[in-house]
């Protein structure tokens, strides 16, 4: 069912990606990637959230058990697909995380929607919790490094690597947004 909604999901991103292509006359999403969530890596968020290891808790409080990743240039890019994904009328949002305008303490950014997603199989709907992660490339070079790093975040310079890693997503913040700028300026000539 995981699989199906991947496929799903994938097929309504390169639609929306083909529309606003053909409307701004270029390429919108530069990538996608999804997976589904290991049960090691459940378990391990269910003991963080301190929650009982079951398949009730996992439906009721796991909403990124599957995730799609979506690429693209520009910041309103996002904000436009993010629309279109929410206008969608055989899903619903279920809940909408906005750490672009408020950024997580690391510095973090990115645009996530969680959607209930029909998925039918062998005569029967299935709703499940998807994901959708909406990032600029900067954004996805900058969480990728964090991922990295998290774990030597653990020594006694963790401060300062947070430190760091926080100045590096505000330049990374910055230089999307000249980016932003440069093109509305040459849409503009």
């Amino acid at each position: 069912k995981c699989e199906c909604g991947i496929s799903l999901m994938k097929a309504k991103l390169q639609i929306i990606n083909a529309e606003l292509g053909m409307r701004f006359g270029r390429k919108v999403i530069h990538s996608m990637s999804s997976r589904i969530k290991s049960y090691d890596s459940i378990a391990a968020k269910l003991k963080r959230k301190e929650l009982p290891e079951n398949p009730q808790a996992v439906r009721e409080h796991i909403n990124d058990m599957v995730g799609i990743r979506a690429v693209c240039t520009y910041t309103d890019d996002l904000y436009q697909i993010a629309e279109m994904l929410c206008a969608q009328k055989d899903m619903r949002l279920l809940k909408k995380k906005d750490y672009i305008k408020k950024p997580k303490k690391s510095g973090y950014r990115s645009l996530h929607l969680i959607f209930l997603v029909p998925i039918s199989f062998q005569a029967e709907v299935y709703w499940i919790k998807m994901e959708v992660q909406l990032r600029t490339a900067a954004m996805d070079y900058w969480a990728g490094l964090d991922y990295q790093l998290q774990y030597k975040k653990e020594n006694c310079e963790a401060k300062n690597i947070g430190r760091e890693l926080k100045e590096y997503a505000n330049a990374i913040q910055q230089i999307d947004s000249k980016m932003l700028e440069l093109r509305k300026w040459i849409e503009a000539i």
